[in-house]
């Protein structure tokens, strides 16, 4: 009992070394995405604190999330919630109260409002009538994911949720076969292995990361081929937890001399020689010098 009161004493006090002076905070009418923690509580910023116990009330998917969020830091706001069943008229109504001047934080069950969220028609109606938007940054899933999983991170793209049905997901993947850059998609554990085998069918033998329970207790990453991770899921058993894949970017094309003399060709019906090596040379990555000499050999 004594130990159970002593980290009990303990938590109360991180709580009110975390906990901001509201009496002194003051926000501007407006309003305010803040980002919450993805898993780890520890992930709430300092700056994420101090507005939400300054705000007038809080917008949320679900009470009973947020609710269990600011019981944890010992804040008390009022919840009013917005989510995906919120219609035009719900929406006018918070614009409304943003109008008047009230400070409104927005926030989703985890990670960043907007990211895959119903945030997007809200943010776009505040700003049409005027309203200060601004963000207050912190846990992300996506970027975490892309950081923990080795792969490329110069270029990348969120794509969302993948789609439930093979076919639409599969149509869906086919418009970024050509895009160079890591793909970052969530998915759930119950769909995981049909979504690996659709990527495998769509894009072959790129190398994809199954990163999952990001900042928590299990956080894993397994990283393979699309067969080589089937497999290991066969073997293993369906993992369980919140589930990002990302998806290597397609690796460099090698081109014949075949072609490259096709290319070339192509370029000097519209071209000079020199500016037609230039235009393959950017479609290729090849020296401009050498695709300028093969050309004068082409034009005889």
């Amino acid at each position: 009992m004594s130990n159970l009161k002593s980290d009990q004493n303990s938590k109360e006090k991180n709580r009110e070394w975390l906990l901001p002076d509201s009496k002194t905070q003051s926000l501007a009418a407006g309003l305010y995405l803040v980002a919450t923690p993805i898993g780890n509580m520890g992930d709430m910023s300092l700056r994420a604190l101090d507005t939400l116990a300054a705000a007038d009330a809080v917008l949320c998917e679900d009470t009973r999330v947020t609710g269990k969020l600011l019981h944890y830091f010992g804040l008390h706001k009022k919840l009013d919630v917005y989510n995906d069943h919120s219609d035009d008229g719900a929406r006018a109504k918070i614009v409304k109260r943003l109008a008047d001047g009230e400070a409104l934080v927005l926030v989703s069950d985890a990670g960043m409002p907007m990211v895959s969220d119903p945030g997007y028609k809200l943010v776009v109606d505040a700003k049409e009538a005027g309203v200060n938007v601004t963000s207050i940054p912190g846990a992300n899933a996506p970027l975490a994911a892309l950081q923990l999983s080795g792969l490329p991170s110069d270029a990348f793209s969120f794509i969302g949720f993948l789609p439930s049905k093979t076919g639409a997901r599969q149509s869906l993947l086919k418009k970024w076969i050509e895009v160079p850059s890591t793909l970052l998609a969530f998915e759930t554990a119950p769909r995981l292995q049909a979504a690996l085998a659709d990527i495998q069918t769509v894009f072959g033998e790129r190398e994809v990361a199954v990163v999952r329970e990001i900042t928590k207790l299990y956080e894993e990453v397994v990283r393979g081929t699309p067969e080589e991770l089937v497999a290991h899921y066969e073997q293993k058993g369906a993992p369980k937890g919140e589930i990002v894949l990302v998806i290597g970017p397609p690796g460099e094309k090698v081109f014949s001399d075949a072609d490259v003399d096709a290319l070339l060709k192509k370029a000097l019906e519209d071209l000079g020689t020199k500016k037609a090596a230039a235009a393959v040379a950017e479609q290729t990555g090849l020296p401009k010098s050498e695709l300028y000499e093969r050309a004068l050999v082409l034009k005889g």
